[in-house]
């Protein structure tokens, strides 16, 4: 109180009792997000901005937040020490000059590092986010200080997240010939809108589940007409952001938005693939009681013999107190089973598509819907039942809370060699399909990322490469291999 009465004026009190209120909400924004309040009822579509440099090429909440969005940015390089380095590594050569990137992902200080490495390695890049609650309004203000035309902001309407997404392909003079996507409506957008700049982009990069089974739905079709990477089944995407970073993310955003406590919780997690099993060992180590629902009977098994118990969704939802999705697939939750959960039951997802969890049902006129924090909304039932769900069925962990900054140094290491593979490729080196990255440069991103743990890697003798049928410098595994 002493320290307190040292603010003599009503104004200093005032400002204190701001900063106070802040923390509490900045707490459970994403990423401990800055937000200024007074600028919530405008929608940056109507406002007039500008950078330093006189550009209005952009569209974000406010671009009086880039010095504090540029500060995040470097923080976060300070852990993604690979990324940084293939940065340095690659500059002289310029090996993107003339590439013209759009792209569609998560805008956060992890991937402004890599949209930043992008333009350091000579392409030109215009970006818009892929979730509209994942994006730190400090980091898109910094990136568009920086000449990066970005258009996203936290918080957006369907409305927005499409015209951001038009903004950036839609220029004139200027012409994408990349795209680096995550979930598909970037691709999906031009291949619709605009199939002319279609036709002339030399590669797609795509990141996650949802967007991969949408390019081979095109291939299948006979639709693709230009070569794409699958990021999201490389080893180093798969093996690494799916497993690790949903391991320690899923608890986060739990954590920031319900306080709930997990031991002896009764949590069941659609799907136990390489998302689900993160979950399940994040959740299982702290004591909850964890079911599992499959359609494959080997993650199944596998989930068996990790001590999980396999069952159907109908068996367990009047039991359990958290419902987690991460399957990738739609209506895994639907309006009846939602009808039949317990009161209190916490329902969130996992996956990145939206579409696993059946909200649109909720949406009727004998619910009732309250906003009770940022990103969490009580659905209430006539008979005053409530369900808590999250981020309205969005992605979790990077709409209500952060990820771990080291796992993604590994996916946007993956993502940068893709764009440089593909941009660079001699012609009829890949046709108009769906592939793999190579094995070797899987090898190269994981070497890179050696060196942060002060690991020492042993080497073949030539006598045992011989043995193994292998070159001594890799690749030291088939491609058929699993690992």
């Amino acid at each position: 109180m002493q320290e307190f009465s040292k603010f003599p004026t009503k104004t200093g009190r005032r400002s204190l009792s701001r900063s106070i209120s802040q923390s509490s909400t900045d707490s459970y924004s994403s990423a401990a997000s800055y937000t200024d309040s007074s600028d919530d009822e405008v929608s940056p579509r109507e406002k007039q901005q500008t950078n330093s440099k006189g550009s209005s090429n952009f569209c974000v909440k406010n671009i009086k937040q880039a010095e504090f969005g540029r500060r995040e940015i470097e923080i976060a390089e300070q852990d993604m020490s690979a990324l940084i380095s293939l940065r340095k590594r690659a500059q002289g050569e310029k090996p993107l000059a003339g590439a013209k990137i759009v792209g569609c992902t998560h805008i956060t200080a992890q991937t402004a590092v890599l949209i930043e490495t992008l333009c350091a390695l000579g392409a030109q890049c215009r970006w818009s986010a892929c979730n509209i609650y994942s994006t730190q309004n400090e980091v898109a203000a910094a990136l568009a200080e920086a000449g990066v035309a970005v258009f996203a902001w936290k918080g957006e309407s369907e409305d927005d997240f499409w015209w951001c997404i038009d903004r950036c392909v839609n220029m004139d003079g200027w012409q994408a010939n990349m795209i680096l996507d995550d979930g598909g409506d970037l691709t999906h957008w031009v291949y619709k809108k605009y199939p002319n700049v279609f036709k002339k982009i030399r590669g797609i990069v795509e990141e996650s589940v949802t967007g991969v089974h949408r390019l081979y739905q095109l291939s299948k079709a006979g639709k693709l007409c230009v070569p794409a990477m699958n990021v999201n089944d490389s080893v180093t995407k798969q093996k690494f952001d799916n497993l690790y970073c949903c391991r320690e993310s899923i608890l986060d955003g739990l954590k920031r938005t319900t306080d709930v406590m997990f031991g002896g919780k009764q949590v069941v997690v659609c799907g136990y693939g390489e998302v689900g099993k993160g979950c399940c060992a994040a959740l299982k180590a702290l004591g909850a009681i964890v079911n599992i629902t499959e359609i494959d009977p080997i993650c199944a098994l596998q989930a068996c013999m990790d001590g999980f118990r396999v069952v159907k969704l109908n068996e367990v939802i009047r039991q359990v107190d958290v419902v987690i999705t991460c399957t990738g697939n739609k209506n895994v939750v639907t309006r009846e089973h939602l009808d039949r959960m317990k009161n209190s039951c916490i329902v969130c997802n996992m996956g990145h598509s939206n579409t696993e969890i059946d909200v649109t049902s909720l949406r009727t006129p004998e619910l009732t819907w309250e906003r009770v924090r940022s990103q969490v909304d009580h659905v209430i039932w006539p008979d005053g039942k409530r369900v808590v769900l999250l981020a309205e069925g969005r992605l979790l962990n990077l709409s209500c809370s952060t990820v771990p900054t080291f796992v993604l140094s590994i996916t946007a290491t993956t993502q940068a060699l893709a764009l440089i593979e593909l941009y660079n490729a001699p012609e009829g080196r890949y046709k108009q399909d769906v592939y793999l990255l190579p094995k070797k440069m899987d090898e190269y991103v994981a070497s890179l990322h050696l060196p942060s743990f002060d690991a020492h890697l042993t080497e073949l003798t030539d006598d045992q490469a011989k043995y193994l049928g292998l070159n001594k410098n890799g690749p030291f595994k088939p491609n058929y291999y699993r690992y």
